[in-house]
């Protein structure tokens, strides 16, 4: 009985964790901007009502810039970028202190910033969903 005890409870938590994994939304700015647009907020609420057993996660978010302006605007705009995210990450309900964020206004480039697009796609806060670790 205890074996078999031991065996159901290694089963249920190996299930359990095969289905967390990391999951990772990218929001995308206009240049100059923090406003996230309706339809990234919707697709936002849609993915964090799907994800089974939220409050087993913990909610990362990077946000960065292009290189277009100045260091001090580039900061500000990073910050205000996280600040929207968080704000509306509140508006489903997650508590703000399982959200962690780091700004890297454009010292951590993805893409290229010697082209539009990628400068376009380096405008964005990633919103990265990690499965807790027990």
């Amino acid at each position: 009985m205890k074996t078999f005890l031991v065996f159901l409870i290694f089963s249920w938590s190996s299930s359990f964790s095969q289905e967390m994994k990391e999951i990772v939304k990218s929001i995308y700015f206009g240049g100059g901007s923090y406003m996230i647009d309706r339809n990234q907020a919707q697709q936002l609420s849609d993915l964090v009502k799907s994800i089974k057993n939220l409050e087993y996660y913990e909610i990362n978010i990077m946000s960065h810039t292009d290189p277009i302006g100045g260091r001090e605007f580039n900061e500000y705009l990073s910050r205000m970028r996280s600040q929207s995210a968080i704000d509306l990450l509140k508006g489903f309900d997650i508590p703000q202190e399982k959200i962690r964020f780091k700004d890297f206004a454009f010292d951590a480039p993805s893409y290229d910033n010697s082209t539009w697009e990628g400068r376009a796609r380096n405008r964005r806060v990633d919103i990265q969903f990690k499965p807790i670790v027990f």
